[in-house]
């Protein structure tokens, strides 16, 4: 468990504001998630999920509290993936 509290936001909604050249890329398994590290640190403060390639997975411990007025966190049913992904997919576009 890496504690990563998933804010999913359409491609078009992220812009990353400083430490682009710190970044790293990996990719495994299917090659569609660009999981991207600080090299400096290793943290994974968002990545392009294989879920939602057409937008990015935010951490949201990762973000500014000041600039945040609140959320909700929602369990997400790893046991049926497919489901789960298909009732979030509209979170990307």
């Amino acid at each position: 468990m890496t504690g990563f509290l998933h804010l999913i936001v359409p491609a078009a909604r992220f812009r990353l504001l400083a430490g682009g050249d710190s970044l790293v890329e990996y990719r495994f398994g299917t090659g569609v998630a660009r999981h991207l590290f600080c090299r400096r640190c290793g943290v994974k403060s968002f990545y392009v999920p294989r879920s939602h390639p057409d937008g990015y997975d935010v951490n949201l411990r990762c973000l500014d509290a000041a600039t945040l007025t609140g959320w909700d966190v929602e369990a997400f049913d790893d046991g049926d993936r497919a489901a789960a992904t298909a009732a979030w997919a509209h979170l990307t576009h």
